[in-house]
């Protein structure tokens, strides 16, 4: 059972980095692949941590920094949708920016 987790949560990254590289064009895709990326990490920190009785205190950290990171991303999307009017990234020259 385990190293099926395991095997999963490692689709699950591979599948979202295979996301984020093949659909760079628009904002909102490359942050919602990033998400799930992190997301999947944080499986695979629960899952290591559960597997050798560690606590949970770094996952905890970890989520507080993928969330500032979300926090980060959905502000440059918004500042981005307002100039520009939209997220397509070959809109707009990125000297712009």
């Amino acid at each position: 059972m385990f190293s099926f987790s395991v095997f999963t949560s490692l689709l699950v990254y591979f599948s979202g980095v295979y996301v984020f590289s093949s659909k760079r064009k628009h904002l909102l895709m490359v942050l919602l692949s990033l998400e799930y990326i992190v997301l999947s990490l944080f499986l695979l920190i629960i899952i290591y941590l559960y597997s050798f009785d560690y606590d949970y205190f770094f996952s905890i950290i970890f989520l507080v920094f993928s969330v500032c990171e979300g926090a980060l991303g959905l502000s440059i999307l918004v500042s981005m949708i307002r100039s520009h009017g939209n997220d397509f990234f070959n809109s707009f020259g990125l000297s712009l920016c």
